[in-house]
């Protein structure tokens, strides 16, 4: 009898220690024993074949519209992609060189005047004085100037011609024509200019050659002067 009355209470406490042992169990299991899914994140997850899955962009990574700022390359300011950088050489040709003649490869004249019908016809004279050979192709440009360098009279214009491409070695010489009307004939204003300032074809830089032919038409009737293509020689 004593053993009856003593056992429901230890069946009770029997019980009660195997509840609380399953609850123990049961949160050792929580705790990290399965994966946490939290919505958002860019962690890596595991695909059926075991490889990473690709994570997911965040915000910031991305471009309005969805763009990344690299996926379209930059071009502009590139040299192509077969290494030729684009641009023209210094003669203005693509991808040749220059065999223009420079300034500072040249020395200027101007040669004696022909006169004729009224007219004064001077040569212009270029000459190669560098190491090189180089050419001549156009026009001069030409301007009367005084003492101080301003300019008489407007800029010469071009007389009709064909303009051919002239090549000169070391020490040989090309020729333009500058002509004019005279002005005692022309009866056009006149001044006496200090020098000549002549620009070769396709330069920027000039050469300035003493002027001592006296009175140059710079305005009124008949006050225009003329320049011709360069031709090769000395125009004498």
């Amino acid at each position: 009898m004593a053993y009856s009355s003593r056992s429901p209470r230890r069946g009770a406490l029997l019980a009660g220690a195997v509840a609380v042992l399953s609850l123990l169990t049961a949160c050792g299991q929580d705790d990290g024993s399965a994966p946490q899914k939290v919505s958002g994140t860019a962690g890596p997850a595991t695909e059926s074949g075991g490889s990473p899955a690709s994570a997911v962009s965040s915000p910031a990574a991305s471009t309005p519209g969805g763009t990344a700022s690299s996926s379209a390359p930059r071009t502009g300011g590139t040299t192509s992609g077969t290494g030729t950088e684009s641009g023209s050489g210094s003669d203005g040709r693509t991808g040749a060189t220059s065999t223009r003649c420079h300034t500072s490869e040249l020395r200027a004249a101007v040669g004696r005047n022909n006169p004729g019908a009224g007219q004064e016809n001077f040569p212009i004279v270029l000459t190669n004085k560098s190491a090189r050979t180089c050419t001549l192709h156009g026009y001069p440009g030409a301007a009367f100037v005084n003492a101080s360098g301003s300019q008489l009279g407007p800029d010469p214009k071009r007389s009709s011609g064909s303009p051919a491409t002239v090549t000169l070695k070391p020490g040989q010489s090309a020729w333009a024509g500058l002509t004019f009307s005279n002005p005692e004939v022309s009866e056009a204003k006149t001044a006496r200019p200090a020098a000549l300032v002549i620009t070769p074809p396709d330069e920027r830089d000039h050469l300035r050659v003493a002027w001592t032919a006296g009175e140059v038409p710079v305005g009124g009737n008949s006050s225009s002067v003329f320049l011709t293509v360069f031709s090769p020689g000395t125009g004498a």
